[in-house]
């Protein structure tokens, strides 16, 4: 069972009000997207506020972070006005297709949910925070269209399969994949995990890959440490 709280190094996230709780999917990408240079950003789907936080940490952007369900946008607003970002961060409750803004967007980052023909969870919140009904990928590539600025990037973080099928739609919307980073488990596991960089210039997309443990639980490699020391209170 989840604990209330998580505490990272500069940070608390409280969570006993949220659907989604803290996990290693919000953890990759808060530590891996591509901040530089971004001015503005928003977070799709903030939850608990996590990855939002996690920028506002490595970057000086301005952040909107939007999120549909109640309970989730007032523990995000409680955990992100006790930090130290609180002036940066804006928090609105909206779901992303009724989403409006009068700027654009230089980063988009979202941890969407992705199950689509796995048993619904029978919780109506946490079936909404995991199942792909409320937020499509057609819905992301759609609204982030639109909200990105020219030289602006989409960033997310999806499951293999789902993100292979996110990579093939993309173009219809006029986004091309810069950057992809292949996520296993152990040295031994299939791809689990794509976080993909998305943005309006066609090119051929880097690709690179990150093991989180060696073998052993809580044996983690050194690049996985290396990705979230500034983050994780145990590295």
């Amino acid at each position: 069972m989840a604990s209330n709280y998580f505490n990272f190094k500069q940070f608390t996230i409280n969570q006993e009000r949220s659907a989604f709780k803290v996990g290693t999917d919000g953890v990759l990408l808060g530590a891996y997207a591509d901040v530089s240079g971004a001015k503005r950003i928003l977070d799709i789907g903030t939850g608990t506020g996590l990855i939002a936080l996690m920028l506002a940490q490595r970057c000086d952007a301005e952040i909107v972070a939007i999120e549909p369900d109640h309970e989730s946008f007032l523990q995000s607003c409680e955990n992100i006005n006790n930090s130290m970002w609180a002036d940066r961060i804006r928090v609105v409750e909206s779901a992303l297709q009724d989403f409006i803004d009068d700027g654009k967007f230089d980063l988009i980052v979202t941890n969407p949910p992705y199950f689509s023909d796995s048993i619904r969870n029978p919780d109506n919140r946490k079936a909404a925070a995991r199942h792909n009904d409320t937020l499509t990928s057609d819905d992301i590539l759609k609204s982030c269209s639109g909200l990105l600025s020219d030289e602006g990037r989409l960033q997310l973080i999806m499951p293999f399969a789902e993100g292979n099928v996110l990579l093939a739609e993309a173009a219809d919307y006029g986004l091309f994949c810069h950057d992809i980073l292949r996520i296993k488990p152990l040295p031994t596991s299939e791809i689990r995990r794509l976080i993909m960089a998305f943005g309006r210039e066609r090119f051929r997309p880097t690709e690179k890959f990150l093991t989180i443990e060696y073998g052993k639980r809580h044996e983690f490699t050194d690049e996985y440490i290396n990705l979230t020391k500034e983050f994780y209170l145990k590295f």
